[in-house]
C-alpha cells in the first residue's frame, strides 16, 4: 500500500484513515467485497496511488439492496417517528461537524480542491444539509380536499416513502452530493443504498463510519465503492430499488433511464450544464469581473453549474475579458493541502486529458487563448491552467458541450434586444443554470424570466444553500435536489377518500 504522497501537509489521523483497509457498509457492517477486489485511489496533486478500495460488483448491489428492503418492509425506520428521524439526522450532522477538519483533508486530498474551500464550503454546507433536512422530517404532510363531486365525501392525501433508493453520486463534491442524496432520502422514511464516485470514494466511507457511530438501524443506509458498469448499473436496474436518484453527466443520466426501465422505478436526475454568465453594460465591473471569474474557476470549473459561456456587451467586452484573464494569471495553483492553493488539480488523468482536448479543440477551431491554455507548466500532477478563449462562435464544441474544466468561453453581444441575447443564451441543450450582471432590477428581472434554467443568479453566481432547489430544464435533467421540492423525490402521494 503506497503512502500519502502529501503526508507531511495532513494530519496523522487523516493519512490513518485514508491508508487503512476499506470495507463496503452493508447492513450496518463494514464488509469486503464478494469477490475481493479492490481498485486504487488516486492523489490528483501526483498521480500517485494512495489507497484502494473494494470493487463493489452485482452480488454486492443485490446485498445491500436486500439489506435496504427489509429495512423498509421489515424493520423499524419508516414506522418510527419522524422527531426520531429527524434527531438521528441532527446527530450525524453534529458528527461531521465534528470531524469538519479531517473532512476537509481528505476531500482536498481524494479529490484535489483546495483544503481552504472544503473547510468553509463542502464540509459546512454538509452539516447544514442534513440539519436543514431533519426539520423536514416532522413536517411531511398531506392535504385535506374539498371535492368539487360533492360534500357527502371527506378527501386527504398522504405523503409516504417511496422505499427503496438507489442513489450514485458524482466526483466533483463527494461529501456534499452524498449529503444531498441522503439527508432528504432519509428525512422522508425511505432507505437506500449510495453508490459512491470511484475517483472519490474516502469522504463517503468516513460517513458510513458515521452513520453507523450516529446509531441509524442496520441496513437503513448502505454504502458501496465501485466502478459504474459494476455496480451503478445493477443498482440503477436492481428490481427491488423503487427509485434512483443519479448526479453526473448527461451521456450517463441517459444510460441510468434505460436501466430503470425494467420495473419503471422513479427516476430523478441531476446532469450538465453550460452555464452562460451575461454581463450587462451598466453592471458594477469590478463585482461583475470577479463573479464571472469565480463563476468558471471555483472548484477547477468541475461544477454542473459553472459560468462556462461568458457574454459581455461589446461596450465592456474587452475591460470584462482583461479582468477575467488578469484574474486568471493570479491565481496560484498548487496540491490542495498546500497553504497557498487557490485552484488544485483537476480529479484524474482522464478528466485532464478531456479538458485540454477541448482547449486544443478550441484553437485548432479558431478561438483565441486570451489566458491560460493547454499546458499548466506544473510537473506532476492533473493541473490545467484557468483559460479564458475569445473569438468563439456557438458551432464550436467548447461553446457547445459540457467541459467541465476551468475553461471559459467569452462572446461579446451589441445592442440587440433584449429576447435576442436571451435566446442566444438558452442556445444550447442544457438548462442548469444562469447569472446576470446589471444594476437594472427590471431587467434583471426580465433576462431572469426568459432564460430556460433551473437556477438564475442576479449579480452573483454559484449561491447554494440546502433551502434553495437546485436542478435544471431540458438536457440537465428531472427532478429537483435541495429544498421543499427534493422531498417530491422520496415520497409517494396517496389520495384517501371516505364517504360520509
Amino acid at each position: 500500500m503506497a503512502t500519502l504522497t502529501v503526508d507531511p501537509l495532513v494530519s496523522r489521523r487523516t493519512a490513518d484513515f485514508v491508508t487503512q483497509a476499506h470495507r463496503i457498509f452493508i447492513d450496518g457492517r463494514f464488509v469486503e467485497s464478494a469477490s475481493g477486489k479492490t481498485f486504487p485511489v488516486y492523489n490528483p496533486a501526483t498521480g500517485d496511488v494512495i489507497t484502494h478500495v473494494p470493487e463493489a460488483e452485482a452480488e454486492d448491489v443485490n446485498r445491500a439492496v436486500l439489506a435496504a428492503r427489509r429495512a423498509f418492509d421489515e424493520g423499524p425506520w419508516p414506522r418510527i417517528l419522524p422527531s426520531e428521524r429527524g434527531r438521528l439526522l441532527w446527530r450525524l450532522a453534529d458528527l461531521v461537524e465534528k470531524h469538519l477538519d479531517e473532512f476537509a483533508e481528505i476531500e482536498s486530498v481524494d479529490n484535489g480542491k483546495p483544503y481552504s474551500v472544503a473547510r468553509v464550503a463542502d464540509v459546512p454546507l454538509t452539516v447544514d444539509m442534513f440539519r436543514y433536512m431533519a426539520g423536514w422530517a416532522t413536517k411531511i404532510s398531506g392535504t385535506t380536499l374539498p371535492l368539487s363531486a360533492g360534500y357527502d365525501f371527506h378527501s386527504y392525501t398522504m405523503r409516504e416513502p417511496i422505499g427503496v433508493v438507489g442513489q450514485i453520486i458524482p466526483w466533483n463534491f463527494p461529501l456534499l452530493m452524498a449529503a444531498w442524496k441522503i439527508a432528504p432520502a432519509l428525512a422522508c422514511g425511505c432507505t437506500l443504498v449510495l453508490k459512491l464516485a470511484e475517483q472519490t470514494p474516502l469522504s463517503g466511507l468516513r460517513l458510513a463510519q458515521l452513520i453507523a457511530e450516529a446509531g441509524f438501524p442496520p441496513g437503513v443506509a448502505n454504502v458501496l465503492t465501485g466502478f459504474g458498469e459494476g455496480a451503478g448499473a445493477p443498482l440503477a436496474a436492481h428490481d427491488l430499488v423503487d427509485k434512483i436518484a443519479f448526479t453526473g453527466s448527461t451521456e450517463v443520466g441517459r444510460l441510468i433511464v434505460h436501466a430503470a426501465a425494467g420495473n419503471l422505478k422513479k427516476v430523478s436526475l441531476e446532469l450538465g450544464g453550460k452555464s452562460p454568465a451575461i454581463v450587462f453594460p451598466d453592471a458594477k465591473l469590478d463585482e461583475a469581473i470577479a463573479g464571472t471569474a469565480s463563476a468558471i474557476f471555483f472548484n477547477q470549473g468541475q461544477c454542473c453549474c459553472a459560468g462556462s459561456r461568458l457574454y459581455a456587451h461589446e461596450k465592456i467586452f474587452d475591460q470584462v475579458v482583461e479582468g477575467v484573464s488578469r484574474a486568471a494569471a493570479e491565481i496560484k495553483m498548487a496540491p490542495g493541502l498546500d497553504p497557498s492553493c487557490q485552484m488544485g488539480p483537476l480529479v484524474s488523468d482522464e478528466q485532464y486529458r478531456k479538458v485540454v482536448g477541448y482547449i486544443e479543440s478550441g484553437i485548432a477551431e479558431g478561438a483565441h487563448v486570451a489566458a491560460g491554455g493547454p499546458i499548466s507548466g506544473v510537473e506532476r500532477g492533473y493541473f490545467v491552467r484557468p483559460t479564458v478563449l475569445t473569438n468563439t462562435n456557438s458551432n464550436m464544441k467548447v461553446v457547445q458541450e459540457e467541459i467541465f474544466g476551468p475553461v471559459v468561453c467569452a462572446v461579446p453581444f451589441g445592442d440587440e434586444d433584449v429576447e435576442r441575447i436571451v435566446k442566444r443564451a438558452n442556445d444550447t441543450v442544457f438548462g442548469l443554470a444562469a447569472s446576470v450582471w446589471t444594476q437594472n432590477i427590471s431587467l434583471a428581472h426580465k433576462v431572469a424570466r426568459g432564460l430556460r434554467a433551473g437556477t438564475v443568479w442576479v449579480n452573483c453566481h454559484n449561491v447554494f444553500d440546502a433551502s434553495l432547489p437546485f436542478g435544471g430544464y431540458k438536457q440537465s435533467g428531472w427532478g429537483r435536489e435541495m429544498g421543499a421540492e427534493v422531498l417530491h423525490n422520496y415520497t409517494e402521494v396517496k389520495a384517501v377518500t371516505v364517504a360520509l
